[in-house]
């Protein structure tokens, strides 16, 4: 039935909408929709470098795209235009941490839940030093110019956590002039969005500042969220080769946590802080580029973690204290003669953590065994890449990372790749590269299942690519094998949990994604992500399916997108409970009216077919919901 409801809408509105919308003819940009193969590229190596010359996978996508559904964060975007990426939700609005929480992002099945998965701000990473994962809810549009997904390990390049892959978030403003943009929406269960920035361009100076509120009382009762975050950037051309930046962006939430449908909570609620800084000088010659950053990403959290009855009080407060901090370096040697290229680099951070109770009553610190050791780690490593064009149709590349763990000890990770050129607008890819993630310091301190004896986690992976432009139409298509040991699990020692390098991985499938743009106002593109594994985890689809439109005529803009998600677990079998499994089938559409220039009007809804699913097991999520606002640019 499902099946049937999804092609037959598809077809209703192809045949609709297809005559209607391309009736006139009218230049507009084409959608950056993936990746062209001339694209340029930072991801995939410090230094900019066209895709087609690299071995890895990367899905660009641009501001234009990001915005047009009027989402407030990047992730639900992310998730429709990247295959085999998969990120989790609970609700209308926000994320959370903690228990009942969501954001987790999985790519072909390794999870960022526990740091699997890295985001980046400007190539900076980004996640809670103590728990070691990504916080869905810092990764605003309103700071995102564009968004460079790089599907496969990144660990050669950016050390641990990016056995998975790695989302960059580049925060660069390249449009001249000063202008501002102002978005404020209202939609189901009391959601209000709003969001504010400025743009000025001029001469050698660039400067964007942004702001943000959103608020939900979203779909279960006791699940209310409050968000509001700013972001600021600055950046100065020093001289025709030198450039100077920076960049800070801070984000506080408050959400109230319901507990699942069997066994609800009552008074569950956190208070999270999260911020990001960095200061950047780069260098650009004709055969030099590169650059030195000093960053920072910090967090303070406190969190109740809720009651079983509703007259009960809960006499303490979880509190953490967590800052990263790092420097980075890097340099490139561009010989185009030559066809060669060498990236030289190295990484320093500092982790601190503290993790503490209070009282409820009197706020005093309660003397309860929280984290055991040390509450600061270091981190250096050095690598090199280098990349050399053998013929007009040939390029190898190989990197090695050195990586050296004040607790772990010395990794090496390698990665080589070639790419082949049988034609002018296609290339052929082959690679294999190491991945790896040191244990954080909640699987080393943390709670009694502690063990301060872990070493990292390890993962091999293998892909084959195409990739093809076709005038109007691109088209690319993967293969991949992974395969990892020393997966940290908790498990039963003694009567007793500890986290013992026990786990192990082995995960394949495919990966197809194409965009077509059918004329100058109708545009489709697709991907698709099939995955097999041998040891299966939470929030990983076997299947997942996206099929978007982007219709114009006149003043209207529609967006149509189609996504499945199928044999997603969302419980995994134990001694009481069998395994649990969703197939989803998800309408989500919206429309633009311009009213004059600079200004439009809005409508969005999701789930539009009214599913009644989970993706957290206990946490239904809400049927059709819906929004609407203005956005202006002038």
């Amino acid at each position: 039935m499902k099946t049937f409801a999804f092609t037959f809408l598809l077809t209703v509105f192809l045949q609709t909408c297809l005559p209607v919308f391309c009736a006139e003819e009218e230049t507009i940009k084409t959608d950056t929709l993936t990746a062209p193969l001339s694209e340029v590229i930072v991801t995939g190596t410090r230094s900019s470098a066209e895709q087609k010359s690299l071995p890895v996978t990367v899905n660009v996508i641009d501001r234009k795209k990001l915005t047009a559904c009027h989402q407030t964060s990047i992730l639900p975007t992310v998730m429709q235009q990247v295959p085999g990426l998969f990120v989790t939700s609970r609700g209308v609005m926000g994320y959370g941490v903690s228990g009942g929480s969501a954001g987790s992002i999985s790519m072909r099945g390794l999870s960022g839940g526990i740091g699997q998965m890295l985001v980046l701000i400007d190539g900076h990473p980004q996640y809670n030093g103590i728990y070691g994962h990504p916080v869905a809810d810092s990764y605003q549009t309103m700071m995102a110019q564009r968004v460079e997904v790089l599907r496969g390990p990144a660990s050669m390049i950016y050390g641990s956590n990016a056995a998975g892959g790695v989302i960059n978030i580049i925060t660069e403003n390249r449009r001249e002039g000063f202008f501002h943009e102002v978005t404020a929406g209202a939609g189901s269960y009391g959601s209000l969005q709003a969001e504010a920035a400025s743009h000025l361009k001029s001469g050698r100076f660039s400067t964007s500042i942004a702001g943000q509120y959103l608020r939900s009382d979203n779909h279960l009762p006791r699940m209310g969220y409050e968000q509001y975050g700013g972001d600021l950037k600055m950046a100065y051309e020093l001289s025709s080769h030198w450039r100077a930046s920076a960049h800070a962006n801070l984000t506080h939430f408050s959400a109230t946590q319901p507990g699942t449908t069997a066994k609800p909570l009552f008074d569950a609620s956190q208070w999270i802080t999260r911020g990001a800084a960095s200061v950047a000088l780069e260098n650009h010659y004709r055969n030099f580029s590169g650059a030195v950053s000093v960053y920072t990403s910090f967090g303070r959290h406190k969190i109740n973690d809720g009651v079983n009855k509703p007259d009960s009080i809960n006499v303490r407060l979880f509190r953490s204290k967590d800052a990263m901090n790092g420097l980075s370096w890097y340099e490139t040697l561009h010989l185009p003669s030559w066809g060669t290229h060498v990236t030289v680099g190295a990484d320093y951070q500092h982790t601190y953590g503290r993790a503490y109770y209070t009282s409820t009553k009197t706020g005093a610190v309660l003397n309860l065994p929280v984290m055991s050791g040390h509450s600061h780690r270091n981190e250096v490593a050095g690598y090199i890449d280098v990349r050399q064009d053998i013929t007009t149709w040939l390029t190898a590349d190989a990197g090695v990372r050195l990586n050296h763990h004040s607790v772990t000890g010395t990794e090496w990770i390698p990665q080589a790749g070639l790419v082949v050129r049988p034609t002018s607008d296609g290339e052929l890819k082959v690679m294999a590269g190491k991945g790896f993630r040191n244990p954080t310091m909640k699987d080393l301190y943390l709670y009694k299942s502690a063990n301060d004896e872990l070493q990292p986690e390890r993962i091999w992976n293998y892909e084959l690519s195409w990739r093809q432009r076709i005038g109007n139409l691109s088209y690319g298509a993967n293969l991949f094998y992974l395969k990892g040991d020393n997966i940290i699990q908790t498990v039963n020692v003694g009567n007793m949990p500890q986290n013992m390098n026990t786990g192990k991985v082995e995960n394949c499938g495919m990966e197809a994604e194409a965009a077509w743009q059918v004329n100058s106002l109708f545009t489709l593109n697709t991907n698709h992500a099939l995955l097999h594994m041998h040891n299966k985890v939470l929030a990983a689809p076997i299947y997942k399916g996206f099929l978007g439109t982007t219709c114009h005529y006149g003043p209207l803009t529609a967006n149509l997108g189609l996504q499945y998600i199928g044999h997603l677990i969302t419980a995994l079998p134990t001694a009481n409970n069998t395994e649990k499994r969703e197939n989803i089938c998800l309408l989500d559409a919206s429309i633009d009216y311009q009213v004059i220039a600079g200004m439009k009007l809005w409508i969005r809804g999701e789930n539009l077919l009214a599913q009644k699913y989970e993706i957290n097991s206990g946490y239904p999520m809400p049927r059709a919901t819906f929004m609407s606002g203005v956005s202006m640019q002038f």
